[in-house]
């Protein structure tokens, strides 16, 4: 692997850069897992609230089914040298239910509300536990930057 060239950044520099990416990026892998049928890892939109990652996908979608026997989650950014990788667990919400805040923004950044579709629709809310990032091996040490919920300093 090479190295060359990279600063290892402090945790607060990580957090901040996290954010940024979190607010600007379009797309985040989702792995959930079954107990009889195993993992499954699909790339989904998303929107950052701030504190949680709001996604939609289809009601009878794998994942929704996976997050309903187990709500553990992670997701990670698509990027392997700027990794970002969040865990928690994920809440469902059936379009018609969804926070009316949540699904307006998700429309603002998409330009598409869920809550018009014919089939039915699930926002999945994942509010982060532990987050992890880091570039390459020099950051591997301290690549957790957010633990049971807090951002650590």
């Amino acid at each position: 692997m090479q190295t060359t060239g990279i600063v290892r950044r402090r945790a607060a520099e990580r957090r901040r850069d996290t954010l940024d990416r979190l607010a600007a990026e379009r797309d985040v892998w989702v792995s959930t897992g079954h107990p009889d049928r195993g993992p499954h890892q699909v790339p989904l939109w998303f929107l950052w609230d701030g504190h949680a990652v709001w996604m939609c996908t289809s009601a009878t979608s794998v994942t929704v089914r996976n997050l309903r026997e187990e709500p553990r989650v992670r997701l990670a950014l698509p990027d392997t040298f700027d990794v970002v990788l969040l865990q928690g667990e994920a809440e469902c919400y059936p379009a018609q239910e969804v926070p009316g805040d949540a699904a307006e923004a998700f429309n603002a950044k998409f330009g598409w509300d869920p809550r018009t579709e014919e089939g039915p629709f699930v926002y999945v809310r994942v509010v982060p536990k532990t987050v992890l990032a880091w570039r390459g091996e020099p950051e591997l040490r301290g690549r957790v930057i957010m633990r049971d919920g807090t951002w650590q300093e």
